[in-house]
């Protein structure tokens, strides 16, 4: 794991797995940065990362469990991340188009219906989801980790649930900045980072955060994750604030696992009625998780994931 993450910065080099694939939008091409690791032609596992904008780093975790359970998988920034190209045309910055991105990504990796399993953390959900409305036909599995089917749900779970967890005048000064739209204060992220994100987001205690994890949020593109998400923790408030997919998850057909976590930003039960919405739909819950369950539930959400692979697997 230390040679892989190595990298200090982007990467044109195409070598040890790493390719830089051209993606065609309405404004031009740019490039992508993806890399494999392992070899099973039966199984391959595209990962999209969270954020929007985060990186492909948050799955390091997978470097532990993976290879030994002989599953291929696909490290991959998304466009405006970190290693691939970051044009800086906001029109870009849109569902749609980045759903297109992914089926050019499956495409250049020759992952089909015969092998191919997406797995989409948070944002990443989002994304998964939307491809596998779309492109069902080019999926083996697919599983969506972390993520509501509702991004108003997830804005009325955190104000109404986690929101009054927290210590009351913490939230109070939390309100305040917010209210004052001051996200920019160094107190903002303060209190949230001690009083939110190792409860809810990754529950280690801050000075013990992985260091994959750490590169992550220092490599995250704020400005897209502000367009999308918005700059609020408590919801979303950007140009995903209307997602909702409650009255469309049905329509997934493919063989899907959905992960919940006792203590994360979603809520594990709307998590738990998503899978039971799915005509082949399955939960896991990680009792001792948080939204980054891959790494504070570890061996629950990675013997979950790997057993229904193999499951789905076998079926085929």
């Amino acid at each position: 794991m230390s040679n892989y993450y190595d990298n200090t910065g982007r990467t044109d080099i195409i070598s040890g797995g790493v390719k830089m694939i051209p993606i065609t939008t309405p404004i031009g091409e740019f490039k992508v940065w993806t890399k494999r690791v392992g070899n099973n032609p039966r199984i391959k596992v595209l990962l999209l990362h969270g954020g929007p904008a985060a990186t492909h780093e948050q799955y390091a975790s997978c470097d532990s469990y993976f290879p030994g359970a002989e599953i291929e998988y696909y490290y991959y920034d998304q466009l405006g991340s970190h290693y691939s190209d970051q044009p800086k045309d906001d029109s870009l910055w849109v569902t749609e188009r980045f759903v297109e991105e992914v089926e050019q990504v499956r495409t250049a990796l020759g992952l089909d219906n015969t092998n191919f399993y997406l797995l989409g953390q948070s944002w990443g959900g989002i994304l998964a989801t939307e491809y596998a409305l779309k492109y069902h036909q080019n999926l083996k599995g697919l599983i969506i980790s972390n993520m509501m089917m509702s991004a108003p749900e997830y804005g009325k779970y955190a104000k109404e649930v986690l929101g009054p967890q927290m210590k009351p005048e913490v939230l109070a000064e939390v309100l305040e900045l917010e209210a004052k739209e001051d996200f920019e204060n160094p107190r903002y992220e303060e209190l949230l980072m001690k009083n939110y994100y190792v409860e809810h987001i990754l529950r280690i205690p801050l000075a013990d955060w992985p260091e994959p994890i750490l590169r992550t949020f220092n490599h995250i593109n704020h400005s897209i994750y502000t367009i999308m998400q918005g700059p609020s923790e408590f919801g979303i408030r950007g140009r995903l604030a209307t997602w909702d997919r409650t009255s469309d998850i049905h329509k997934i057909k493919v063989p899907t696992l959905v992960i919940g976590a006792t203590y994360d930003t979603m809520d594990p039960k709307h998590m738990e009625w998503v899978a039971s919405e799915l005509e082949n739909g399955e939960f896991l819950l990680c009792p001792n998780g948080s939204h980054l369950c891959n790494y504070d539930d570890h061996e629950v959400y990675f013997e979950g994931v790997i057993k229904f692979i193999k499951n789905v697997d076998k079926k085929s």
